[in-house]
């Protein structure tokens, strides 16, 4: 009978063995991940586009679909889903993906969407095991401006000392420096895109600017940063090249891997 799992928490990158995934962006947030066989799939948006989400006062309009259609994907195991509430990270056609299989979400995601939903406080952690492989998945805290609860996963593979971290909704804090105390991030997902909701009249960030990626890239100390959630929506504020000026001011331009969509690419 095997034995359980090991999850080194290193705390340094000298002699960490490094985590080798794959990431295809299909879009937004929405990236498939390929990590020691299992495959995730973070926060599903799979409507066409253009398209127009009215919740009053707030209006979201996308602007380009995805890059892998909804029949295109391979099957899944599990969805990492940092909030349900919002259509740039969960719409229609991305619900039709979440019954029978464990979705990983924030505690009142899980409550309104039921079947498998997992619902993670910040910094619990959740064991998922198929086919005799077993990733730890812990959620890691965010702050999504006053639009709901948001959480991000660190993914930990079994004798491996790196981590991969997908940052989910949030704009950079105090708090997500605990989250090099606590792991070594090979690779971080960052959700970027400088968004902003007109409606709430403050102009206030609820997703990270460049200048915040970057800041959290030197926190984490992570070797390679990969931003996704910067395009194909009107309330993102900062493309390509805004993000490219800021982490190159910030000293981490050579961190930065940009992913081509639709294009499965090797991490790690």
């Amino acid at each position: 009978m095997p034995g359980p799992a090991v999850f080194p928490h290193a705390l340094t990158h000298l002699g960490a063995t490094t985590v080798k995934f794959s990431a295809t962006h299909i879009g937004t947030a929405t990236v498939l991940l390929e990590i020691a066989g299992l495959r995730l799939l973070t926060d599903p948006v799979f409507d066409p586009a253009p398209a127009e989400y009215r919740h009053d006062p707030v209006v979201l309009r996308s602007t380009a679909g995805p890059a892998v259609a909804l029949a295109d994907l391979p099957p899944i195991d599990a969805v990492l889903l940092s909030h349900d509430e919002h259509p740039d990270n969960l719409d229609a056609a991305g619900r039709t993906l979440l019954p029978g299989r464990p979705v990983l979400t924030t505690r009142s995601g899980a409550g309104r969407l039921g079947d498998r939903a997992v619902g993670l406080a910040p910094w619990s952690t959740y064991e998922l095991t198929v086919r005799g492989t077993t990733l730890r998945i812990t959620a890691t805290p965010g702050v999504h401006g006053p639009v709901g609860d948001v959480i991000g996963f660190v993914i930990e593979t079994e004798g491996e000392d790196e981590a991969v971290y997908v940052s989910g909704d949030t704009v950079y804090f105090d708090e997500l420096d605990r989250i090099a105390d606590r792991f070594t991030i090979g690779t971080a997902l960052l959700h970027l895109g400088a968004a902003r909701i007109a409606a709430f009249g403050d102009g206030r960030l609820i997703t990270m600017d460049a200048a915040q990626g970057a800041a959290l890239t030197r926190a984490l100390g992570t070797r390679t940063a990969v931003p996704v959630h910067y395009a194909s929506w009107e309330h993102f504020g900062e493309d390509r090249d805004a993000i490219a000026a800021a982490f190159a001011a910030g000293g981490v331009g050579d961190r930065l891997r940009w992913l081509a969509p639709g294009t499965r690419e090797v991490l790690g």
